[in-house]
C-alpha cells in the first residue's frame, strides 16, 4: 500500500496572504454614489436587490472582521477608499470620512496587516456623473485632486496603491453592455473612456510618487483566461484572440509602453509609459468562447464552460486552476513584481471554494517555484458583500453573513485558509483535512 505523501508547499518569506474588499459593497448606506441611484432604478439590480446597510463598515463592524482576518493569520488586507463619501459634492471635502479611512488604516496596521488602498473600486460619486464621468476629459483633473487628498491623508499607514480596479471590467460594464452606470453602450463609446482612464491612471500615478516617493502603485487587471470551445474551428480562436487583446492586454499595455490598441483604432500615450511598479491580477476562471455571428454579446460570441467543469451556485465562474497560472505566465511579460489582487468563486454551501482555494494556491506555489516574481495573495472575499448588478446573489466570503442580524458564521474555507496563512504555504495534511477529493492531483504519489 502505497504511503501518503507528507509534504508542504512553502511561499518566501515575507509573502502577503489576505483577502481584498471594495468599499461600496461593505460599507452600506453610501448615498452620495451613482451606485445609490443605480440601484433604485427597476430592472438594475438582480431580484430587485439593494446593498441597503451592506456589511455596515461605515457602521464600525470594519473593526471585528479585521480582528477576524487577523486572528485567520492574514497579514495583509486590501480595501478601497469611496470617493463619494470623501467628496461628495464638487467643491466639498468631508474630513470626517477621510478620517473615518484613516482609522481603517490605522486599525490595519495595528493589527500587524499591510494595507493596500484601492483609489477607485467602480463607484463614482453622483455628481462626478452629472458632469460627463469618464467621457468627460475633465475627468484626469478631478480624479487627480481625488487621489492627492486621500494620499495626504493615508501616506502615514499606506504605501501600497491600486489606482484603478479591473479598468477594463468598468470600461466593458458601464460603457458598453452597460450594467454598470451610466449604463451606455456601444464599443464607439468605450475607447475615449478606456483611453481616459489610461490618463487618469498616470496622473495618479505621477501624484502618489510625488508625495510619496517610495510607494508601490499599480492597476488591478481582470485576467480572464480566453480559450476557443472548438480549438479546431478558426473563428472560434479569433474571436478569442480578439477577447485577449481588447480585455486583457489594453491596459497593461498602455501603462507598459504608452501604446492604446483597440483593434481598429490605436493611439500613443507617452506620459502613460512605465507607470506601473507592480501588476495586480485578478483571476476567478475560464472561459470558452464559441462564434457565434448573431450573439446578443459586442465580440461575436458565446461564452460557455464545457459540461465536465464544476462552477459556482449561478454558473458565473468555473474552478478552473490552471488558468491562475496562466494569468501569471501572462503577467510575468511586463517584468514587474506581481499580486494577485482577488481570486474566488462564488458559494454559498462552501462546497467547491476549499478544493478551489487550495488548488488555485498550489498553482500559485507553481509559478513562484519558476522564480515569478509573485509577491502576495488576496482572496476574494472576507465576508459576503453586495456583489453590484448581481446584488446578494453570489456569496464570496470566506465568513457567511446574515444580512437581517449581521451576524457572520465563518465557513470551512476560512479555516483553511487560515491554515495557509500561518503556515506560509498549503500543506499535505491540510488538503487531506479540508479537500481529501484533491489529494492525488496536488499530491502525486
Amino acid at each position: 500500500m502505497a504511503v501518503k505523501p507528507r509534504a508542504t508547499f512553502h511561499f518566501p518569506t515575507g509573502f502577503l496572504w489576505g483577502t481584498a474588499t471594495a468599499a461600496y459593497q461593505v460599507e452600506g448606506n453610501t448615498t452620495n454614489s451613482a451606485w445609490w441611484d443605480w440601484e433604485q432604478q427597476p430592472g438594475r439590480i438582480r431580484n430587485g436587490d439593494r446593498s441597503g446597510l451592506a456589511c455596515d463598515w461605515w457602521g464600525g463592524r470594519w473593526r471585528e472582521d479585521f480582528d477576524r482576518a487577523a486572528e485567520g493569520g492574514q497579514n495583509a488586507h486590501r480595501l478601497s477608499v469611496e470617493w463619494s463619501r470623501i467628496q461628495p459634492t464638487p467643491d466639498r471635502w468631508a474630513e470626517d470620512a477621510i478620517d473615518h479611512y484613516r482609522q481603517m488604516a490605522r486599525g490595519l496596521v495595528e493589527r500587524g496587516m499591510t494595507p493596500m488602498v484601492t483609489l477607485h473600486h467602480f463607484s463614482d460619486p453622483r455628481w462626478f456623473l452629472e458632469q460627463g464621468g469618464w467621457s468627460s476629459e475633465a475627468c484626469v483633473e478631478k480624479f487627480a485632486a481625488f487621489v492627492r487628498k486621500v494620499v495626504e491623508a493615508l501616506k502615514e499607514y499606506v504605501s501600497t496603491w491600486v489606482t484603478i480596479n479591473e479598468p477594463n471590467v468598468f470600461a466593458y460594464c458601464a460603457y458598453v453592455i452597460g450594467v454598470f452606470p451610466p449604463g451606455e453602450h456601444g464599443l464607439s463609446k468605450a475607447f475615449p473612456v478606456m483611453e481616459n482612464l489610461v490618463r487618469a491612471h498616470a496622473a495618479a500615478y505621477q501624484v502618489i510618487h510625488a508625495l510619496q516617493p517610495g510607494a508601490r502603485v499599480g492597476l488591478a487587471i481582470n485576467y480572464q483566461s480566453f480559450h476557443a470551445r472548438r480549438e479546431w474551428f478558426l473563428p472560434d480562436r479569433w474571436v478569442a484572440r480578439i477577447a485577449h487583446t481588447l480585455f486583457n492586454e489594453f491596459f497593461p499595455r498602455a501603462v507598459y509602453d504608452g501604446r492604446l490598441n483597440f483593434i481598429y483604432k490605436r493611439a500613443s500615450l507617452p506620459q502613460a509609459a512605465h507607470t506601473q511598479d507592480f501588476i495586480g491580477i485578478n483571476y476567478y476562471t475560464r472561459y470558452y468562447l464559441k462564434f457565434n455571428p448573431v450573439s446578443p454579446g459586442t465580440l461575436f460570441a458565446d461564452q460557455s464552460f464545457p459540461p465536465e467543469i464544476e462552477t459556482g451556485d449561478n454558473g458565473w465562474y468555473a474552478n478552473t486552476p490552471d488558468g491562475m497560472f496562466e494569468a501569471l505566465r501572462w503577467g510575468r511579460r511586463f517584468g514587474l513584481p506581481m499580486m494577485v489582487t482577488e481570486n474566488g468563486i462564488e458559494d454559498a454551501e462552501d462546497r467547491i471554494r476549499p478544493r478551489y482555494l487550495a488548488e488555485h494556491v498550489h498553482e500559485l506555489w507553481r509559478a513562484v517555484n519558476f522564480n515569478y516574481p509573485v509577491k502576495g495573495y488576496f482572496h476574494w472575499t472576507l465576508v459576503d458583500n453586495f456583489e453590484w448588478e448581481r446584488g446578494w446573489t453570489q456569496r464570496f466570503g470566506l465568513w457567511a453573513l446574515d444580512r437581517e442580524t449581521q451576524v457572520r458564521r465563518k465557513r470551512p474555507s476560512a479555516n483553511l485558509y487560515a491554515e495557509m496563512c500561518k503556515e506560509n504555504g498549503l500543506s499535505a495534511e491540510m488538503v487531506e483535512k479540508y479537500c481529501p477529493e484533491v489529494f492525488e492531483k496536488l499530491f502525486p504519489v
